[in-house]
């Protein structure tokens, strides 16, 4: 995993898998218009805002986005949208794979179980965050420093901190829209099954005994 802990000039993050790997889910174009264009132009607005305020040059991502107050009024938007932006798609590329497990692993998988009493009851309630967040936005399984679970949703590029991100959904319509369409719920029923849950398990683990915020 990779420790959110980058800082300006911040970097496109390339994709750990191929463009196409996420077939029939998530369709090749969707990945590289989502990737390159959205993702990069984030990065790339983050970087424009932030270069003439060097004071903040060492600032990890999560530092500036924990830290909103102590941003210049006149940036404090930009470096809301553009770092959330940033540090939302970061976690969302990260967070699937080609060769998924399709279930939980590991503690998170306990944890699921004790929180949510079944995997499918959690695929109901994310699924329903998704479905409910009006607009674009962003469903969530989080956890606090003593590893209790909770699924929300968040608007725009807006992040769950300080609560500790595990598995996140994106639910833009840049996400979907190419293969879905309008048809959110059909993306969501396909993008459980691109989910890393190896990688969730990392992020959870990493998350008792205080939010480390990993990718």
């Amino acid at each position: 995993m990779v420790l959110l802990a980058d800082h300006y000039p911040f970097e496109l993050q390339p994709l750990p898998y191929a463009y196409d790997a996420l077939e029939p889910y998530i369709d090749t174009e969707t990945m590289h218009l989502h990737h390159d264009k959205h993702l990069g132009t984030y990065v790339e607005n983050l970087n424009k805002t932030l270069a003439n305020y060097p004071r903040f040059h060492d600032w990890s991502l999560t530092q500036l986005l924990t830290n909103l107050g102590r941003i210049p009024r006149p940036i404090q938007t930009a470096v809301r949208n553009n770092g959330g932006g940033v540090y939302n798609h970061n976690l969302y590329f990260s967070g699937m794979t080609p060769d998924s497990t399709r279930e939980p692993v590991g503690a998170l998988a306990d944890a699921i179980m004790q929180q949510f009493g079944s995997y499918d009851i959690f695929k109901q309630r994310l699924k329903q965050a998704g479905l409910d967040r009006f607009g674009s936005g962003w469903a969530w399984l989080v956890s606090d420093g003593a590893g209790k679970l909770q699924i929300l949703s968040t608007p725009n590029q807006d992040v769950p901190l300080p609560l500790c991100p595990i598995v996140v959904m994106d639910v833009w319509e840049h996400a979907y829209y190419l293969k879905y369409h309008n048809l959110r719920a059909n993306y969501i029923d396909n993008w459980f099954n691109t989910i890393n849950w190896p990688v969730a398990n990392e992020r959870y683990l990493s998350c008792l005994g205080g939010p480390r915020f990993y990718s």
